[in-house]
């Protein structure tokens, strides 16, 4: 099987990543996959989903293992009805790999050849957009200030090193505190040109 030609989205929570993501994936030639959406269309009933509950009731991070073959699972879906042509399109990935364990699992499917990194330095601007977030989409959550904190040193600690990971791919570090349709000219000129 060949690899899916994939182009990654990192950044901290609130960075932007579901944006662009969706905003990619209205483009011909980009199909947008959001570990979020995966979780959503899981068949609870079915045995990965069984196992995925098990985690995810209890408000536990799921497993890189389970969160890849569901990923996985879920692709073949996509491909299997036509709604992502991997020989034509790009794959915009957003939230997986979440990790190196989770990259180290799919580099046998996925061929990252843009990363994006959406980087915000004010951490205080973040903050100030999830508590919008979480307010606009009804994610009450994500509105509490020290689970945001939380969740942006996870990500320090988990997702960062991906950057690391990817440092022989072609990496674009965008200033994400920019307009969106900013960040999103400088996405595809970073694909376009390179």
């Amino acid at each position: 099987m060949n690899k899916f030609k994939t182009l990654l989205l990192v950044g901290a929570p609130g960075s932007g990543k579901g944006t662009q993501g969706r905003i990619l994936g209205t483009i011909p030639g980009f199909y947008h996959c959001a570990c979020g959406d995966v979780f959503r269309s899981l068949d609870t009933q079915s045995k990965l989903g069984k196992e995925f509950l098990k985690y995810s009731s209890k408000g536990q991070l799921v497993p890189d293992e389970i969160t890849v073959k569901l990923w996985s699972k879920w692709i073949e879906k996509v491909v299997e009805s036509g709604n992502f042509k991997p020989t034509r399109d790009f794959l915009v990935l957003d939230g997986i790999p979440r990790n190196v364990a989770q990259a180290k699992l799919m580099k046998e499917v996925i061929e990252v050849q843009h990363l994006f990194h959406l980087n915000v330095l004010d951490r205080d601007e973040l903050v100030r957009r999830m508590k919008n977030r979480a307010l606009k989409d009804n994610r009450l959550d994500d509105a509490h200030e020290e689970i945001i904190r939380r969740r942006l040193s996870i990500y320090e600690e988990e997702s960062k090193p991906l950057l690391h990971y990817y440092k022989k791919i072609s990496t674009h570090d965008i200033d994400a505190s920019l307009a969106p349709a900013q960040v999103l000219y400088r996405i595809l000129q970073g694909v376009l040109h390179s």
